[in-house]
């Protein structure tokens, strides 16, 4: 049988073939098969030369408290990004537009993985500065959750953008046990959207929700994010990633994010 462009690399080669309209059923056999691994997600999927460890944070602030709150974080966050006392970066932060509202979303990066997050840790706790920005935004917020993430090997790793730009950040919830498999298939599949460099990073959950998926876009505004994605489906290939992906997730959330004044993603 001649599979699909996107079946999983892991897959063995079969000697017979059948026309590729009549045998869609048959290939769909085999496309989920992966060979048995010795090793956890992570090593499979991450870059290997690289130890960047993410945490994504959700504050979901009283509404009368949103512009207070920006300020806050405007006057606080900046100075710990620049700091190289503290190994980590502020990659992006934004308030949601379309999705859940009143949500402010951060993103950092810890470059030297959990022993730099430690380390950041212990150091804010002297810091008072960081003290009093946390007493403070404890009186603005209704709830807060937090995820420690990893990046796929195949993305590209985020970097400050000029803007402005919208951003989107795509969340599935996918079935425990297909992590691999939604990595070969997107492997292949990101090459389809990077023309219009709206390809910004892809990550998965360590810590937090687990078998979540974070894929996040830039673009210029609402259109242009309908027509890059309209775009996709007239490339050949495309069609077969979303056809083989999808069985994989539970569930799916895309949220349209505006860029704080303190965010490196303009």
């Amino acid at each position: 049988v001649v599979l699909g462009k996107l079946a999983p690399v892991t897959l063995a080669s079969v000697a017979f073939s059948f026309n590729s309209h009549e045998n869609s059923w048959f290939k769909s056999l085999f496309v989920r098969k992966v060979d048995p691994r010795k090793d956890t997600h992570a090593n499979l999927l991450t870059k290997n030369e690289e130890s960047n460890l993410y945490k994504i944070q959700f504050h979901n602030v009283k509404p009368e408290c949103l512009d207070a709150y920006n300020k806050l974080c405007e006057d606080v966050l900046p100075s710990i990004h620049a700091d190289k006392y503290y190994p980590c970066e502020l990659v992006g932060t934004w308030n949601t537009w379309y999705g859940e509202q009143d949500q402010a979303v951060h993103l950092w990066r810890y470059r030297g993985g959990y022993p730099a997050l430690t380390e950041v840790m212990n150091k804010l706790k002297q810091n008072q500065e960081f003290t009093a920005y946390r007493k403070e935004r404890g009186k603005m917020l209704m709830s807060r959750r937090n995820q420690l993430l990893l990046e796929f090997s195949f993305w590209n790793e985020p970097v400050p953008r000029e803007g402005p730009n919208i951003y989107e950040l795509r969340s599935y919830q996918l079935r425990p046990g297909t992590m691999i498999e939604w990595g070969n298939y997107w492997a292949r599949a990101i090459r389809y959207r990077q023309h219009n460099r709206e390809a910004v990073g892809g990550f998965f959950s360590q810590i937090g929700n687990l078998y979540m998926v974070h894929h996040l876009w830039a673009y210029k505004d609402l259109q242009s994010r309908e027509d890059t994605r309209n775009g996709a489906w007239q490339q050949e290939g495309w069609d077969e990633v979303v056809y083989y992906t999808v069985p994989l997730i539970q569930h799916m959330d895309s949220r349209i994010m505006i860029p704080t004044k303190a965010s490196p993603l303009k």
